[in-house]
């Protein structure tokens, strides 16, 4: 092995994936390939780190990609995670889900790899107890339009567990509860970004439903710091873990927030609820605090200035 770690990072020109590389580039000692095939994506964010001569992106889709060099870690992001997104082509969410996670599950078996997968909070479906623990099974409609991203990673996790097991591969499964941040996808139908560019247009905020359901939100740099964290554990430590924050808000009250935070004229609209929308979530975090020591630092009103000071340059407003 070289002194410096390969790490590949699939998604990695995505939301999260960008703040990934550009942490584990941070760290000098490793060389990042990034692929992406831009699906839902973009590739501004990951134009300041093709200076870095530590940094090699490749363009391709997950499900077919080969690799003919040696890779030490592999961070597995790739999928669309915004409803908008993974619902726009679901047959193709699943693809990536499934065929793309068996296809970074052979890389990593091939090369010894220690492998992560981006799992998600979606796996709980709509769930019956609050808060969410990691030993709750979930409440997941496998036929709604939904599915093919709640019942995708589902299956994700399987075959990690299922790899760990019959071929001794090293794995960490990371539920990711919402993250938020600068570089959202100004249409990727998120409520954050959503809500801060109706504020910032002085346009109605959309709420489906009464507003009640309820959120925990990350400010995305406390949780690229837990995904590190959680890598970097000795290899008995698989997970599942949850990460994220588990200071819950209701949709209805934060919409307030974001247009007290803007100086917005914006009122509150009502629209029918959303299928399948799970009424609460919010992170059981005992066991990362265990497991890496957890704790988020950027609290609620400062992440969401950030976040409306990228919208603001974005929209030029």
């Amino acid at each position: 092995m070289s002194s410096k770690l390969n790490i590949l990072v699939t998604g990695g020109a995505g939301f999260l994936g960008s703040y990934l590389c550009q942490k584990l580039l941070d760290q000098r000692n490793n060389n990042i390939i990034c692929i992406d095939n831009f699906y839902s994506s973009d590739k501004d964010n990951i134009i300041p780190l093709m200076k870095n001569k530590n940094f090699t992106f490749i363009e391709q889709d997950v499900c077919n990609f080969k690799a003919d060099f040696s890779i030490d870690q592999i961070y597995n992001l790739a999928c669309p995670a915004s409803p908008i997104h993974y619902q726009y082509d679901p047959v193709k969410t699943v693809q990536t889900n499934v065929i793309g996670c068996l296809n970074m599950l052979e890389l990593a078996k091939k090369n010894n790899a220690k492998i992560f997968q981006a799992s998600t909070s979606e796996i709980y479906g709509d769930p019956k107890i609050t808060p969410q623990s990691e030993n709750y099974w979930g409440n997941v409609n496998p036929i709604g339009i939904r599915s093919c991203y709640d019942e995708g990673k589902r299956c994700a996790e399987t075959l990690f567990f299922d790899y760990h097991r019959q071929y001794d591969i090293n794995i960490k499964v990371c539920r990711i509860f919402n993250t938020y941040g600068p570089r959202m996808h100004q249409n990727d139908g998120r409520v954050i970004s959503n809500f801060i560019i109706q504020a910032l247009k002085n346009e109605p905020i959309t709420i489906y439903g009464q507003g009640l359901q309820t959120r925990s939100f990350c400010y995305v740099e406390d949780l690229i710091i837990g995904i590190i964290d959680f890598m970097n554990t000795e290899n008995s430590i698989t997970g599942p873990i949850n990460l994220g924050s588990d200071d819950e808000i209701s949709i209805k009250d934060l919409a307030i927030k974001i247009i007290q935070l803007t100086n917005s004229k914006s009122k509150l609209q009502f629209l029918d609820p959303v299928s399948d929308d799970p009424t609460q979530r919010k992170p059981n975090l005992t066991l990362a605090k265990k497991i890496i020591n957890w704790s988020f630092d950027v609290n609620l009103d400062n992440g969401i200035n950030a976040t409306i000071d990228f919208f603001k340059q974005k929209l030029n407003c």
